[in-house]
């Protein structure tokens, strides 16, 4: 019971506390703590953080103390000494206080004694009454100092207790904190009995007044877990009932399933016995087929036969067609028994059917052909001159166009009244005159049209490979004709797939012919055929080697679709553009992407929407950029227009691009920390949130389009505006009624965007800069008063600033409100993530320039309300006014303000524009950074204060490394020789920091390997020097790391000893040991100058004349006659070589390398 066990817990805790025992009371406050019983660990914790007993000084002191060392453990001890010996005297003079201080209390104790002795009598009634109430309140010292052995048995049950709770680590620590007792052993008294402080407990309750209030409690308690108790086991009850009758109605469902599954079993065996009935029925009417043939030929033999016997080829024509007449009564017999089974048989499904059906065309073709020499006369007119054309040229093309002339004529139906006529016609055209020599030819050509189909049908596949591939095209005319004539399913499917394997590799323009042939082919034999002939022959090509083939998978998918059934578009063909998206060449998905677009509209129904917007995602997400383009331009509109659900594609988009930033790592795991908030991109989902971003601005138009659409303060006599007016927002800011689609953008929209941009690192400008150009967008589509009332508040609230929502309904109002940053972190994190996005895409819509340069002044020029926010984000503002200056335009805005800086009297203003000065250099042409960027710089740098003056040396290093120009070089050396010349050692360290990176990643291009190898030697003596000096960590990781990794490079110019000093100082540094070499070292090693002509030379930080003197000649100065002469190190004479050369080639090695 929790409550027993509550108690017997603070019994244990209260007698611990009482005996002094506070390592045990410690041990048992973390395993309570660990069990999850904070309600039974409370006393302890405050007894714990009580600083009258813990002192917060003596704690941090122990917490900072550092590790000793032998030195400071013999001064200490030295000192303790001390300490002790003025201990002992003090000790000796308190002893000597404490005994006088003894013997007076002593006589003051007796006189007190005696004056209560006479008052007690009369107190003794006054304090009857209260005894009663004393008695629950009685502790330990109130029964007197423990004896040794209640002390042994309390010891010994609070041992058990701590054993049988689970709290071993309390029970082995209170265990050596007791020493005095062996816990082990526990004597045989009265108290030893099992579970001591359990029975100890009871015992206690029975004699105190709250022992019949717990008891109450306890009953109450377990009064209502009995009313509980039954509750559920009538819940239980009625739950078994409620299972009985399920049971019931499966089982009754089980014996229906199995009824209905004895049914289908039996369809299908009648579908069966059907089908076989079918094919053997087939196969009577092919070999009555084979009998005819053989007829024919018998009687074409004859009449071929002798003119002279004339009376015997009569009488042999007259049995033969006597025959012949009665094989077509039977044939005739059997269809119309045929047609009986199948009217009494029941409908087994569409595909019994198809297949009759198909068989009773079949029959018709045949008997047509059979007998259309006879039909009529006009019949036998045309055939007559379908043969002098064949006689006359027995060319291919004249073989199809026979056949499709033979094919015209025949009739659409045949009956058995046409049977009779046949047989008549027969009988009366033998009676006649036999011996002419026309009716001779009739006869012959009565089956030329299946024939010629069945000759091209065997001609074909022997031509085909003997014809040049350029020209194969030509062939799909004849082949067409015979797939679609030929009785043969066999040779059928063999033309098919000849038809599709007719170029090995098709290019575009063949692979457009081919389809076009198909859907010709498709739109002659109808869905049938098409689904059982041509599909399957085309699917075959899905898994080949060749993405050609499989991209002409992918566009029969999307043109032959109108010519099927359309339960089959969603399903099968569905299936195989499914399986063509999982396809490892991008123009085969490129295909398939674009071919679901057209196969969309020709679904019946919207049953797979959720699957096409799930592959439409997947197509967008893709890696390749040309499928991309094509899902964007072409799937996504489709499947907006086809499946009529725009706001659920628009929250799956922000979904997944919030999705793609939130399951990447984090910068940093310090937690609450600014890199904390925000990832680290990988490269897919980097793609994946920018191909997302641009399906965003592709959906665009549609947002726009339907939100005016369903504009609810319209007259339906209005038409719907373009852009949104003044009037119209206010009445949607006063009216209540919802306007869900035009509240999307700003309700769900921007958050959205807000919180993807607060997970951004600095680096990622480039989708930094797609949301700004969707913003752009949104400020274009929606015009100029719904960016100033509706983007502009809801940005100025998310980077901190007061914004008006008058044009707000006040249902959003803490929507809105709930963007502004909470705290600190969040405050800085707004102004690095969302303040370029308010100012490069919401101030830089057109007919915002004014107010974006009065808010850039207001961010960088004011001193009296943003001085705060200026001061704590200065970086990030700098960072986003870096941003908004890779847009061209916006540069003359930033100069004139960056001047109005240079020229303030504001020290920080100074430091901030030289700081805004370097970062934005990377983005400006030669012209600008010699007519505005350079003067600002040389104004900095003449600066009287240090600190604008050292800050402007970064901006110069900045544009050293980016412009190679002989002006802008010699302004930068001028200005460099000052900094150098002013001996400061600030400024020489700025210096160093601006340039040595440059210097050390300047490609060499000297020839001479001596002239190389001196060079790379004197930046090795330099870099061993500052390795002996205490550098700061970020000058270790910034300059000093990059720079050994570029002399890293060139190996051929290292020496050997210099190569391996360099791994083991890169080793070293970068694995975070920085010892300190001793100074000797450090004075041998650094042996700089300081004046600009001893480091440099003549020429200067960046002379323009080259040196054509030896390397090792030293270069006198007439500053450094009067000091001592200065060691000539490598160092110096390597700098002698004028620096501006070695600026400008890198700019000439660039060339070069371009030239070849």
């Amino acid at each position: 019971m929790d409550v027993e066990r509550s108690s017997l817990c603070n019994c244990v805790v209260n007698f611990l506390l009482e005996e002094n025992y506070v390592l045990t009371a410690f041990e048992l406050l973390h395993e309570l703590l660990d069990d999850g019983h904070d309600d039974q660990a409370i006393r302890l914790k405050h007894y714990f953080s009580d600083p009258s007993l813990f002192p917060n000084d003596q704690i941090s002191r122990l917490n900072s103390l550092r590790v000793a060392d032998p030195q400071s453990l013999l001064e200490e001890k030295e000192a303790a000494v001390e300490k002790l010996a003025i201990s002992d005297y003090e000790l000796r003079l308190a002893l000597e206080d404490i005994s006088k201080l003894k013997s007076e209390l002593q006589k003051k104790t007796e006189k007190l004694h005696e004056l209560s002795a006479t008052q007690f009598s009369g107190d003794v009634s006054v304090n009857d009454g209260q005894q009663i109430h004393q008695q629950n309140n009685t502790s330990f010292t109130d029964l007197g100092p423990l004896k040794d052995t209640e002390r042994q048995d309390l010891n010994c049950a609070v041992k058990e207790y701590l054993l049988i709770a689970g709290y071993r680590l309390t029970a082995m620590t209170f265990y050596e904190e007791v020493t005095d007792q062996n816990l082990d052993i526990w004597q045989n008294t009265p108290a030893s009995v099992p579970d001591a402080l359990r029975h100890y407990y009871y015992q206690y309750l029975s004699s105190t007044s709250e022992a019949a209030e717990e008891k109450f409690s306890l009953l109450q308690e377990n009064k209502t877990l009995l009313n509980s108790n039954q509750k559920l086991n009538l819940e239980k009850e009625t739950l078994l009932k409620n299972k009985d009758l399920t049971d019931t109605q499966i089982g009754t469902l089980t014996k229906s399933l199995e009824a209905m599954q004895n049914d289908i079993r039996d369809k299908e065996n009648q579908v069966l016995v059907l089908k076989q009935s079918l094919e053997h029925q087939r196969k009577e009417l092919n070999d009555c087929r084979a009998e005819i043939t053989s007829l024919k030929m018998h009687l074409e033999g004859s009449l071929s036969g002798n003119n002279l016997v004339v009376k015997e080829v009569n009488n042999v024509q007259s049995q033969s067609l006597e025959k012949y007449e009665e094989e077509i009564k039977k044939l005739q017999v059997e269809i119309d028994s045929l047609k009986e089974k199948n009217v009494r048989a029941p409908e087994p499904g569409n595909y019994v059917g198809s297949e009759v059906e198909n068989l009773q065309t079949e029959d018709k073709v045949i008997e047509i052909h059979e007998d259309q020499g006879s039909i009529s006369n006009h019949v036998a007119v045309v055939v007559g001159a379908i043969r002098n054309e064949d006689a006359q040229s027995s060319s291919v093309e004249s073989l199809n166009e026979k056949a499709n002339n033979d094919e015209d004529t025949l009739p659409k139906s045949f009956n058995a009244a046409n049977t009779n006529s046949a047989s008549e016609n027969i009988k009366n055209d033998s009676e006649q005159n036999v011996g002419q020599h026309e009716d001779r030819r009739l006869l012959q050509i009565s089956d030329s049209g299946l024939g010629t189909v069945q000759i091209l049908a065997d001609a074909l596949p022997k031509i085909v490979p003997y014809v040049l591939i350029n020209h194969r095209e030509e062939l799909l005319p004849l082949i067409m004709c015979a797939i679609e004539r030929h009785p043969d399913s066999s040779t059928r499917d063999s033309l098919t797939h000849t038809l599709f394997n007719l170029i090995k590799r098709p290019d575009e323009q063949q692979r457009r012919i081919i389809m076009d042939a198909c859907v010709n082919l498709a739109k002659n034999v109808g869905e049938m055929r098409t689904e059982t002939e041509l599909l399957p022959q085309c699917w075959e090509q899905i898994s080949h080697m060749y993405e050609e083939r499989r991209l002409l998978v992918a566009q029969s998918c999307g043109e032959l679709a109108e010519y099927v059934r359309p339960e089959i578009r969603d399903s099968l063909i569905l299936s195989i553009v499914q399986q063509l998206i999982e396809d490892s060449a991008s123009v085969v998905r490129e295909g398939a992407a674009r071919n679901l677009a057209m196969l969309l509209p020709l679904f019946p129904n919207m049953d797979k929407y959720f699957k096409v917007e799930e592959l439409m995602f997947q197509l967008v997400c893709d890696p390749a950029g040309v499928v991309v383009e094509t899902a964007l331009k072409e799937l996504v509109p489709a499947v907006i227009e086809w499946g009529k659900n725009l706001d659920h594609v628009l929250r799956v988009l922000l979904s997944h691009i919030l999705n793609s930033a939130l399951r990447c790592p984090p910068l940093s795991g310090v937690e609450g920390s600014i890199e904390s908030h925000l990832r680290v991109l990988g490269e897919r989902e980097r793609w994946n949130v920018d191909v997302l971003l641009k399906m965003l601005m592709e959906l665009l138009p549609f947002v726009h389009q339907k939100a005016f659409g369903t504009c609810p303060f319209l007259s339906t006599t209005e038409t719907a505006p373009t852009v949104l007016s003044i009037p119209l927002l206010e009445s949607y800011a006063r009216e209540q009624v919802e306007w869900v689609t035009f509240e999307w953008m700003h309700v769900e929209c921007f958050p959205n965007l807000i919180q993807l941009a607060c997970l951004l690192p600095q680096k990622e400008d480039n989708l930094r800069s797609r949301i700004s150009k969707f913003l752009s967008s949104v400020s274009e589509y929606f015009g100029e008063s719904y960016v100033t009332c509706i983007m502009l508040p809801v940005f100025l609230i998310a980077v901190g600033d007061d914004a008006d929502l008058t044009f707000f309904p006040t249902s959003i109002h803490s929507r809105i409100k709930g963007l502004r940053p909470r705290s600190a972190v969040a405050d800085r994190l707004s102004t690095m993530c969302v303040l370029p996005l308010l100012l490069a895409g919401v101030l830089s819509a057109p007919g915002k320039h004014g107010q974006l340069e009065g808010y850039l002044k207001k961010l960088l020029l004011e001193d009296s309300s943003m001085q705060s926010r200026s001061t704590k984000h200065t970086p990030e503002i700098i960072n986003a006014i870096r941003f908004i200056c890779t847009r061209e335009e916006n540069h003359g805005m930033v100069f004139n303000i960056l001047w109005e800086m240079v020229v303030s009297s504001n020290t920080s203003m100074k430091i901030n524009a030289a700081q805004l000065l370097k970062v934005i250099v990377p983005y400006i042409d030669a012209k600008a950074a010699s007519t505005h960027v350079l003067p600002a710089l040389v104004t900095l740098g003449s600066d009287q204060n240090l600190n604008v003056k050292y800050a402007s040396i970064d901006a110069f290093g900045a544009v050293a490394q980016h412009f190679k120009n002989d002006m802008i070089v010699d302004k930068i050396r001028v200005q460099m020789d000052a900094f150098l010349e002013d001996g400061s050692h600030e400024a020489t360290i700025a210096v160093i920091r601006a340039l040595i990176f440059q210097l050390t990643a300047m490609p060499n291009a000297a020839k001479d390997l001596t002239r190389r190898r001196e060079r790379a030697d004197a930046f090795c003596e330099a870099i061993r020097a500052l390795d002996a000096t205490d550098l700061p960590v970020n000058s270790v990781r910034d300059f000093f790391l990059p720079a050994i990794q570029n002399l890293l490079k060139d190996l051929d110019a290292l020496d050997p000893a210099h190569k391996e000093a360099l791994e083991i100082i890169m080793k070293e540094r970068s694995g975070g040991t920085f010892e300190t070499i001793s100074k000797v070292m450090g004075a041998a090693h650094l042996a700089l100058p300081t004046s600009v002509s001893n480091i440099f030379g003549e020429g200067g930080l960046l002379g323009k004349k080259e040196t054509t003197d030896s390397p090792t000649e030293a270069v006198a100065s007439p500053k450094t006659a009067t000091p001592p002469a200065v060691e000539d190190t490598r160092f110096r004479r390597i700098m002698m070589g004028n620096f501006s050369d070695m600026l400008r080639g890198k700019a000439k090695a660039q060339e070069d390398g371009q030239n070849q």
